[in-house]
């Protein structure tokens, strides 16, 4: 079996253009890895191939597939979010920062999968008694402004609705948080790997696991249209207790227990 690979490391602008070129190599299944805007360009680069992608956070409302069940033409996958992670997060944080009414949101707005992110994160905010203060960022030398705006206004945690040029800037986001002494939870484990307190979402290795059964599905026959969408049906936790103890957060016994790894 043969494998080729591109990335536009987190450059969004690069994507119909790497996704054009590994059409015209007429592989057996084009796998979009990470990301909305990596799959939508996929799929605009050919109505023929098979198309896996492995995190979309809302491909229905980006237009991705028609249904989650029946995804239609030649485009299946996984979501990478499910509704009760925005309350999870906001709950793991106020163990953190105990009695938090304000949390700051770093986003970049070009991306789809933010809307539907920012929607649910409002929502489970809302019914903590708990307000959003919105940091946005569409490219790489915003993000010194937008963070350190969030730390001057005031906002004593974050949350990072990641996005590819999100993930590609995860370790300037963690040496800037280390600096400011600002908290932050992020949906990634490699944001933690790189340095950053906290990360609670999907784990993305079953995700990419469950992309090549489906891949291997395709290539024995199925129809991309036949196989559903799926949701993630595990999650992480992963904390970095060296993180931690550099920006001053004691983090609750009952908190490490819970957590799938601890980085010391």
């Amino acid at each position: 079996m043969i494998f080729d690979h591109r990335s536009a490391e987190g450059q969004s602008e690069r994507l119909p253009e790497l996704a054009a070129e590994l059409v015209r190599t007429k592989p057996d299944v084009l796998i979009a890895g990470f990301g909305t805007l990596t799959a939508k360009a996929a799929q605009a680069a050919t109505a023929s191939i098979p198309i896996v992608f492995a995190a979309v956070g809302d491909p229905i409302g980006a237009g991705i597939v028609n249904s989650l069940n029946r995804p239609g033409a030649n485009v299946t996958g996984l979501s990478s979010e499910a509704s009760e992670i925005s309350g999870k997060r906001l709950q793991i944080l106020e163990q953190l920062v105990p009695g938090i009414r304000i949390v700051a949101v770093l986003m970049n707005p070009e991306t789809p999968f933010t809307r539907l992110a920012l929607r649910e994160l409002t929502t489970a905010a809302d019914a903590r008694g708990q307000s959003l203060k919105i940091f946005e960022i569409q490219m790489a030398d915003q993000l010194s402004t937008s963070i350190e705006a969030s730390v001057k206004a005031g906002v004593p945690a974050l949350i990072i609705l990641e996005d590819p040029l999100l993930l590609s800037l995860r370790r300037q986001i963690a040496d800037l948080a280390a600096k400011l002494r600002l908290p932050i939870i992020y949906a990634n484990r490699e944001f933690v790997e790189a340095g950053g307190l906290l990360s609670y979402g999907p784990d993305r290795r079953q995700l990419f696991r469950r992309a090549a059964e489906l891949v291997d599905k395709i290539l024995k026959g199925t129809k991309p249209a036949d196989i559903p969408v799926e949701q993630p049906t595990k999650f992480e936790l992963v904390i970095n207790l060296k993180t931690a103890k550099a920006l001053g957060v004691k983090v609750p016994d009952r908190l490490l227990a819970l957590a799938d790894e601890v980085i010391e």
